[in-house]
């Protein structure tokens, strides 16, 4: 169980946000097992066509912060593992506004993404849990900055929070 936030040199300046947004004496791994039924309660009422939704002209939709979501579970999930395993290796960065796009998230069915979402979820907190605890002190290096694999069991349901949030006070209101 985690349940002491990193530290500032363990992660960029970026990332506090969705650090934060774990309660400091939380897990972040419940939080992980948490959040697939807040947001299966937030999005499996809506239909395809709702899930077509922006908040503003060049946002994206709600299926497309669902699968950047994914992408970005997997990348930092990835990073994590790479980490973990002692791997020195500076790990590049992603442009996540490119990945969008190129993903098809609108041409999508909304109950296969959310489908897909709950298998990269459990792939995430398998890989977590396997980790043994001195794997989470470990170092690296991602996008030009330090990163710990601790950090990134904060990030992860972190950058999620922020998603949850951005989903009910922007979108899910505007559908009312």
């Amino acid at each position: 169980m985690l349940t002491n936030r990193p530290t500032a040199g363990q992660y960029a300046p970026y990332y506090d946000t969705y650090v934060r947004l774990i309660p400091a004496d939380a897990d972040p791994l419940a939080f992980l097992e948490q959040q697939p039924r807040e947001l299966r309660q937030l999005l499996e009422p809506l239909t395809d066509d709702q899930a077509l939704f922006a908040y503003a002209p060049g946002k994206w939709t709600i299926k497309e912060s669902l699968v950047h979501m994914m992408d970005t579970e997997r990348i930092f999930a990835y990073r994590a593992l790479r980490i973990a395993r002692g791997d020195q290796q500076p790990l590049p960065g992603f442009d996540q506004d490119s990945y969008v796009p190129a993903s098809g998230a609108n041409a999508r069915v909304l109950t296969d993404i959310l489908q897909e979402y709950d298998t990269v979820r459990a792939a995430t907190l398998s890989l977590l849990r396997s980790f043994q605890p001195d794997a989470f002190e470990r170092l690296g290096s991602a996008s030009n900055n330090p990163v710990s694999v601790q950090a990134l069991a904060y990030i992860i349901p972190g950058h999620e929070a922020h998603h949850l949030q951005l989903l009910r006070e922007r979108y899910l209101p505007a559908l009312k």
